[in-house]
């Protein structure tokens, strides 16, 4: 009897240590399990990403062949490589946005069949900062920076010689023109597609580094003793006073139809202030067809008075609208998220 109690106190004692260690070991593995558990969770909290960053790469070609072509007319051909790159700040109250602006193109013609000539040239770099006037306001206090210019030199109304080669008159080049502005002021931003700023104290240099087209392009005389048809006699740079105001309108479609805009007016203190001296319109159209086919209209509209443009035949320079349009079928590709 005593043996049989024994036992079975013994077996009692082996089960409750069983269940004992079952309930450490379910302990240890919950406890684990709450721990990684823990872990994960701090894993996904990420740290706040305060940059934007995207840029869009556009590639153009038309061509055009004509075969017995009754109504006359040349091959041609062209070709335009963009870039469009945006790196954009926010954080809390305050704002830094950067975009470069980058195009070119060529143009072949079979009347001019061993000339290649430049159809698209542009360089534009836009950086403002800005900061809330309160957290609830549309309003920011900005400080805004403009550069402008193109990669390389332009031509006009080309004549060949008895050679064949063909020669033009020299109508701009890297930094001629070259403009450059930096004003502070505020914006109103009521929309993320929309944005108005307001420069009352800008600063703006115009930039002519090629001596034989500076008088054309405003720069003044050095000595007024010296001879105004030399170009020598110019000044390189010519700086501004005044007031800006730039406005930036972008609207998209279903990511498939877009337009933006931009319009710059600026008037100089230090030359007929109160009046807009110089007009720059640019406008983009852009409709995707199919993930990577873009078609698109760009336009730019100039007007400034102290640039002068000769007529067709070379003749009667004076201050002129200057307009240029370019229609393309394009590869697009972005990389990063608008």
């Amino acid at each position: 009897m005593k043996k049989i109690t024994l036992i079975t106190a013994t077996l009692f004692a082996a089960i409750a240590s069983a269940f004992a260690q079952d309930d450490v070991q379910k302990a240890t593995a919950e406890a684990a399990a709450a721990f990684s558990e823990a872990t994960q969770t701090e894993a996904v909290v990420e740290k706040p990403d305060y940059w934007k960053t995207f840029a869009t790469f556009d590639l153009g070609f038309n061509q055009t062949s004509l075969w017995s072509w009754a109504s006359g007319g040349y091959n041609s051909a062209t070709l335009r490589l963009g870039i469009d790159a945006n790196a954009n700040y926010a954080r809390e109250m305050a704002t830094w946005t950067n975009r470069l602006q980058m195009m070119y193109g060529f143009l072949w013609s079979a009347d001019k069949e061993n000339l290649i000539q430049k159809s698209t040239d542009l360089i534009q770099l836009e950086s403002r900062f800005g900061y809330q006037t309160s957290p609830e306001s549309l309003w920011k206090y900005t400080a805004d920076f403009t550069f402008r210019t193109q990669f390389s030199e332009s031509y006009d109304t080309y004549v060949q010689d008895a050679a064949g080669k063909w020669s033009g008159t020299l109508k701009s080049g890297f930094l001629s023109p070259g403009y450059m502005t930096f004003g502070v002021g505020m914006s109103w931003d009521p929309a993320p597609w929309f944005s108005l700023n307001l420069s009352p104290v800008t600063g703006g240099f115009t930039f002519c580094t090629i001596p034989s087209l500076r008088k054309g392009y405003g720069m003044q005389l050095k000595d007024t003793t010296l001879d105004p048809l030399v170009g020598a006699n110019y000044r390189p740079q010519l700086f501004q006073l005044g007031a800006q105001i730039k406005a930036n309108l972008k609207v998209a479609v279903n990511d498939v139809f877009s337009y933006e805009t931009q319009l710059i007016l600026f008037t100089d203190y230090l030359n007929h202030p109160f009046k807009w001296n110089r007009v720059n319109w640019d406008n983009k159209l852009a409709l995707l067809v199919g993930k990577y086919i873009k078609i698109g209209l760009d336009t730019w509209l100039i007007y400034d008075p102290i640039v002068t443009i000769a007529d067709k035949a070379g003749l009667n320079p004076t201050q002129r609208v200057q307009f240029k349009e370019f229609f393309s079928i394009n590869f697009t590709y972005t990389i990063g998220k608008k």
